[in-house]
């Protein structure tokens, strides 16, 4: 796609709003409110709203804002890193006068007017910062800080397969505007001593398939005696099981009573599990990806696929 079009498209709309996936990670609210801050320092006297639930990890970054449904149907939207429309928390953007979709995951389904995949990149951060970069749309300060955090977050800091000599080029330039790193990894990756007690009790706790495959249940009441979020915990503590020889795919399941659901989270070193993620509902990228399902049985199933898919590999 010519991302000209992108840029057509902002200079034709006085009214901007700007959304992103419900439950947001890193990625989501980096790319979201970088994008924000982007289109105000170059077109001043447009009215720009991020909208959409919040993450308290991420407050340092910013907030998001609280509209009038209305302002829909005379607005462009922004729809970013939600590779299908069940990622987010309304239908809103149906009721824009028109939407762009941007995007990184493998689960590509086109639900916007306009729709931009490129899976090659490790974060929407990246594709945000490389779009203002080859529009030649200024970045201030706080976008950078914005955007640099996306991609820490969603490249694992700098470690996952998709980072490329491209990821730190663009780390780079938005580092030319002094945004302080110190900063951005204490919020990050400081710990409250609930958050490392609960992280030592599920090392102890995870079970290993014969066929390499790790997994964590995490009950309600795990949640409450924590008190961290079902999606903090799904997100924030999948990976205390990588980076271990016995183990090839891993999967954290929590219990989020209040939307009586159970929160999938996928990691592999090797295997595409997105297609299992996409089977239970889910989706994401090939090594990375998560699902929502109505009980801790299904995820009984989801781990009879893994086993398959560890097996089949090996034939």
């Amino acid at each position: 796609m010519n991302i000209k079009a992108i840029k057509e498209k902002v200079e034709q709309y006085d009214l901007i709003i700007i959304e992103r996936h419900a439950n947001p990670d890193g990625d989501a609210m980096g790319s979201q409110l970088g994008l924000k801050a982007i289109l105000k320092e170059n077109y001043p006297n447009k009215k720009i709203y991020a909208v959409g639930d919040t993450n308290n990890r991420f407050d340092f970054m910013g907030k998001t804002e609280e509209i009038d449904i209305e302002l829909y149907e005379k607005a462009l939207v922004f729809v970013l890193d939600s590779s299908t429309d069940e990622m987010l928390l309304n239908n809103n953007y149906k009721n824009a006068n028109f939407s762009i979709k941007i995007d990184h995951h493998n689960t590509v389904s086109d639900y916007c007017d306009l729709n931009y995949t490129d899976t090659s990149f490790e974060s929407c951060a990246g594709m945000i910062a490389q779009i203002a970069l080859d529009l030649d749309w200024k970045i201030n300060k706080e976008a950078a800080t914005q955007l640099y955090t996306g991609i820490v977050t969603d490249s694992g800091r700098f470690r996952y397969d998709k980072t490329t000599a491209r990821t730190f080029a663009i780390a780079s330039k938005l580092m030319e505007y002094e945004i302080d790193i110190d900063n951005i990894y204490s919020n990050l990756y400081l710990e409250s001593l609930a958050s490392v007690k609960l992280k030592a009790k599920l090392i102890n706790e995870f079970k290993i398939t014969e066929n390499k495959v790790a997994y964590l249940k995490v009950t309600k009441k795990d949640v409450e005696a924590y008190g961290i979020s079902p999606h903090n915990i799904a997100r924030g503590y999948v990976n205390i099981m990588a980076g271990i020889k016995e183990i090839e795919i891993w999967a954290m399941f929590v219990e989020d009573e209040e939307n009586n659901q159970i929160l999938c989270e996928f990691r592999s070193s090797k295997h595409n599990i997105n297609q299992v993620a996409v089977k239970y509902g889910g989706g994401g990228h090939l090594l990375a990806s998560g699902a929502k399902v109505a009980s801790f049985e299904i995820c009984k199933k989801i781990i009879e696929d893994f086993n398959k898919l560890v097996a089949g590999s090996e034939k």
